[in-house]
């Protein structure tokens, strides 16, 4: 029996391990590793159902604490980069960064511990492993879904290791990144069907068709998709700022400086830059020179920590001479405040900024999703001990509206880093209107950890659930032209001062999924919470008429 509860708990650390392969761990993921998404859940399902966890003394407690394991190890691994920005960036004491990523293992390990606990409860409730097993993906889904409202944490939710998968992602259009998520889920629950149900026929088919999904899921990756023409060119400038430096700029000539050389990136036209994924080294690949005789249709300068602040004299005037440079429009990162006669205070937000081509302000994003205990801290009242754990907080104010800025007759929304991970979020741009996305960021807090190649697939899948192109300029990369279809473009390599001068085009088509977002996952939601229900129900009445039989 021990022997037996070992492999259960091997089976739950095995499907940890195989679940972090189908994603970035060190630079861009191999095609190949996809696969694993398609298998890597089988474990897991295979020890919450197993003989030995129905017949345990307690095996809903059992089936949590599987995926409760499941769960934590694979948040430990995926995100580890936590500990290595709160290590380098925090400003916190020695053992707190591994504190903080266990205890944000702890936390979001909980949705895969009620995965389990779920699925179990119906197994025990109906008495079919088959039932339990096609309730697997309706639970899964809910449960991503309620980690990107809840916690506000969907990072590398299961859909997104198949961002390359050609066949797969049509589903994004319509479901975001959940449908294929569900998908996936699928597949690994008839692979594990064929290993626990103990009726021959049905055992064989469930596997046999199991292996046809996988086979025919992971062709998908190796489809060609179709390569849409770009019909204008934006500047990316990857400026490449120390995250932890000095960069005020108050040195004799050092502003001036670093806007001559903004100046002098913003206009560049012949360029080396990789086709496609950006290497981890120089880069490599094509010479492009953009087909425009004297100026771009728009520059891009990212999220970074230069003293951009739109109230500044300067700032204002450096703008109108960059423009007036170019002729072409900008989009700035940059701090702004205003002033609050209600609270009486001055609020702080991280602001991209937008100018016309003749020097003249158009508008500006706030950023309404900000990252917690990175831009603010949540419960302040109730985490008041948080400020002197991570010293370096910052305090900005959400932004209230997500805005279109037109400009040269087309329409653009903007949204910045951390917010590139909400799905239901972004499309509410292309949503208004927006014909390209640009996303502004700043990746240098991860440093050369999994962080930056994650964010960028999730990008990526925003370009596909709203087929539109997307320019992402980031501080020290990765910085790249995506496609409509999530196709990496062009891109420059990381941790370089340079400029992208990147094709691209516009799309007004509004996708199913733009035009009513999450509304596949939420249909899980309210089957996850009907079944669960269902199976707490009949299981309380069990309970009572178990104790009124004792009783009488």
């Amino acid at each position: 029996m021990q022997r037996d509860s070992l492999k259960l708990w091997a089976a739950a650390g095995l499907a940890a391990g195989l679940l972090e392969l189908p994603f970035p761990i060190a630079g861009p993921l191999p095609v190949w590793r996809s696969l694993f998404a398609w298998f890597g859940l089988v474990p897991l399902l295979w020890a919450i159902l197993s003989p030995a966890t129905i017949d345990a003394v307690r095996p809903l407690r059992r089936s949590f604490l599987l995926a409760y394991l499941c769960g934590v190890l694979w948040y430990c691994g995926n995100c580890y980069w936590v500990r290595d920005t709160m290590m380098r960036y925090g400003d916190m004491p020695a053992i707190a960064p591994v504190l903080l990523l266990i205890g944000f293992s702890l936390v979001l390990g909980l949705y895969f511990g009620l995965f389990g606990l779920s699925i179990m409860l119906v197994r025990r409730v109906t008495g079919s492993t088959r039932l339990a097993l096609i309730a697997a993906p309706f639970l899964w889904t809910a449960l991503e879904l309620a980690a990107a409202r809840i916690t506000s944490v969907p990072w590398d939710q299961l859909g997104y290791s198949q961002v390359d998968n050609g066949v797969v992602n049509q589903l994004a259009p319509w479901t975001g990144v959940y449908g294929i998520s569900f998908v996936l889920v699928v597949v690994n629950a008839l692979l594990a069907a064929g290993l626990l149900l103990t009726r021959g026929t049905r055992k064989g088919l469930a596997a046999v068709i199991g292996l046809i999904f996988a086979a025919v899921g992971t062709a998908g990756t190796f489809m060609a998709v179709p390569r849409p023409p770009g019909v204008a060119t934006a500047v990316l400038v990857q400026p490449n700022l120390d995250v932890g430096g000095d960069n005020a700029w108050t040195a004799p000539g050092e502003w001036d400086q670093h806007i001559a050389q903004f100046t002098q990136l913003a206009g560049e036209q012949c360029k080396t830059y990789t086709a496609g994924m950006p290497q981890s080294g120089a880069a490599t690949g094509e010479i492009v020179c953009p087909p425009y005789a004297t100026h771009p249709d728009l520059v891009v300068w990212p999220e970074a920590p230069s003293p951009f602040l739109e109230g500044d004299p300067r700032f204002q005037q450096a703008m109108v001479n960059l423009t007036h440079a170019v002729q072409a429009p900008l989009i700035v990162g940059s701090l702004a405040a205003d002033y609050s006669t209600e609270e009486n205070e001055w609020r702080d937000y991280n602001a991209a900024i937008v100018v016309g081509a003749d020097g003249g302000r158009v508008g500006r994003y706030d950023k309404i999703h900000l990252v917690p205990f990175g831009e603010y801290v949540p419960f302040q009242r109730l985490l008041f001990f948080a400020h002197k754990l991570t010293g370096k907080v910052s305090r900005f104010t959400p932004g209230e509206r997500r805005k279109v800025f037109r400009l040269n007759g087309h329409r653009y929304g903007i949204f910045i880093c951390y917010e590139a991970v909400f799905a239901d979020e972004v499309r509410q741009f292309s949503q208004l209107g927006a014909e390209v996305l640009v996303n502004i960021s700043d990746d240098g807090w991860y440093g050369d950890t999994s962080a930056p190649w994650q964010h960028l697939n999730m990008a990526r899948m925003r370009a596909i659930e709203n087929r539109r192109w997307l320019l992402r300029d980031t501080n020290n990369g990765v910085t790249s032209v995506i496609d409509p279809y999530g196709r990496v473009r062009q891109s420059i390599a990381r941790h370089q001062i340079d400029a992208l001068p990147a094709r691209y085009g516009f799309r007004d088509d509004v996708t199913f999924y733009t035009a009513h977002g999450d509304v596949f996952a939420w249909g899980c939601v309210i089957l996850s919470l009907g079944v669960v229900g269902w199976s707490l129900r009949v299981s309380l009445r069990r309970i009572l008429q178990h104790k009124s039989g004792h009783t009488s």
